[in-house]
């Protein structure tokens, strides 16, 4: 029991953290300490991200019979789940402060929803599973509706909320069918009930808990719920969902289909290929009609798991390797570009219209290229990072032998930089109109800048991360 406990000791402390502040909360000034929690949170996260990461030697090990892994791939996904959401965390709290929306809530729901994460991206089961997504969820529910003097964040938490509901049914469904083929609810006992030939019983549960994974990544077609929370959630909350939230949910899709259903790739891989075709293009079309930068940037992360998909659907190691890069410079990205989004005011108020920026670079030089660079990254515009995040998954598809698949990966991309480079028409060769405010913010100016600098001088070694991910991928897949 003692080495169980050992083994999810992030999690307990995170958890006893997240429980001793709310009990601290509920009996002292309250909200008066929201700001000093924000900041204590992202800073345990960022020591929980040091320690999981200094223990990346540790090999795999095992907790409560197999139903918790912790190993390379499992440490790699917390590590960046962890610095995305203090980096979200400290990024949002003087946006949140300002409009008087910044409750002592707010970061223990944001810890209570890392744990569930965490637990996720270490499932060895399938309870243990739909115990982390749950966690997840039922946190994001009510951070999604944190605003509650606004209409729109209200209905971005009931829509949540409903088709999060639906979405669980769909994937206990298939827990159910799985358990009732494979006569266990553990990923090594379910791999080998698949062995070779899965019974069609056993595929159709693998269908439906693909089906529940998909809402969770808003991949196509169960993305219905993105845009109008992206939009109605307060900015640094859309920020949070566009972030860990993503990596948690694409590495327990690989955990899945690679720890469970490892022998029958064929099956699983025809999905994922659909998934990701059918993200890619919805998500780069719709964007295009977009005008509020919240809404867009919902279609523009659509499109963006779409890609990491392609890497997944290749059902190799490389696949899993190019997957974890794509997601470790997807999330480096939106925490700048939404830095930029925060700080998008007029008169005091927040503005989410694009058009709003018309020569922006005139009264901003310094933001607006740091935004050129964010967004032509995006893109996929080389030599910038998140080419090479494109070149990864789109290599993994072709040496997987979907080169069809990387081939529509290449028009979609393209398709996608229509609305990315409109953004920058707009900055530098706008229409002269009332310029934005100066962001106040230098937490969120630091966050720009750093992301943007990332992705420049980050092709020259990845800081590491490709190794990493490499070593990752290699514990998932053997």
């Amino acid at each position: 029991m003692q080495a169980d406990l050992n083994v999810i000791l992030p999690e307990i402390v995170i958890s006893v953290y997240a429980i001793a502040a709310l009990l601290f909360g509920a009996y002292t000034g309250k909200d008066k300490m929201a700001g000093m929690l924000v900041w204590l949170t992202a800073a345990l996260f960022a020591v929980m991200a040091l320690w999981i990461g200094a223990s990346s030697g540790g090999g795999t090990r095992t907790a409560f019979d197999g139903m918790f892994n912790d190993d390379g791939f499992a440490r790699f996904a917390k590590v960046t789940i962890l610095l995305s959401a203090g980096a979200v965390l400290v990024l949002g709290q003087e946006y949140m402060a300002r409009r008087d929306i910044l409750r002592f809530e707010y970061p223990l729901l944001v810890a209570l929803a890392v744990v569930g994460m965490m637990v996720m991206v270490s499932a060895g089961d399938l309870m243990a599973l739909y115990m982390g997504l749950e966690l997840q969820s039922l946190a994001l529910y009510v951070v999604a509706s944190l605003r509650r003097d606004s209409a729109k964040s209200t209905e971005a938490g009931l829509k949540y909320f409903v088709l999060g509901a639906l979405s669980s049914g769909l994937l206990l469904y298939g827990a159910s069918l799985t358990y009732g083929y494979a006569g266990t609810t553990l990923f090594s006992g379910i791999i080998d009930a698949a062995d070779g030939q899965a019974p069609i019983g056993l595929l159709l549960g693998l269908v439906f808990v693909l089906a529940g994974l998909a809402f969770k990544i808003s991949a196509v077609p169960f993305h219905m719920w993105t845009p109008d929370v992206y939009e109605g959630a307060p900015t640094p909350i859309t920020a949070f969902f566009a972030t860990a939230p993503k990596v948690a949910a694409m590495a327990l899709v690989a955990r899945v289909v690679h720890d469970a259903f490892g022998e029958v790739v064929g099956d699983w891989q025809q999905v994922l290929a659909v998934l990701s075709l059918l993200s890619m293009f919805l998500g780069g079309i719709a964007a295009i009609g977009q005008t509020d930068i919240k809404r867009l940037m919902a279609y523009s992360s659509i499109a963006h798991m779409g890609y990491a998909l392609m890497g997944l659907a290749a059902g190799t190691v490389f696949g899993v390797q190019a997957m974890l890069i794509y997601m470790a410079i997807y999330v480096t990205m939106n925490v700048g570009t939404f830095a930029f989004i925060l700080s998008m005011e007029r008169d005091g108020q927040p503005v989410t219209d694009i058009r709003a920026l018309n020569m922006y670079s005139k009264a901003q030089p310094g933001r607006a290229l740091a935004m050129l660079i964010l967004l032509f990254s995006l893109a996929g515009v080389p030599p910038l990072l998140g080419f090479f995040g494109k070149l990864y998954v789109l290599r993994a598809a072709y040496e997987g032998g979907l080169a069809w698949l990387a081939v529509a990966g290449v028009i979609a991309s393209v398709i996608g930089a229509f609305y990315y480079l409109r953004i920058v028409f707009y900055m530098y060769f706008g229409e002269e109109g009332e310029t934005l405010e100066t962001g106040r913010s230098p937490v969120q100016w630091a966050f720009l800048m750093a992301s943007a600098a990332v992705m420049l001088l980050g092709i020259v070694n990845m800081f590491g991360v490709e190794t990493m991910a490499q070593a990752a991928a290699a514990t998932l897949v053997n």
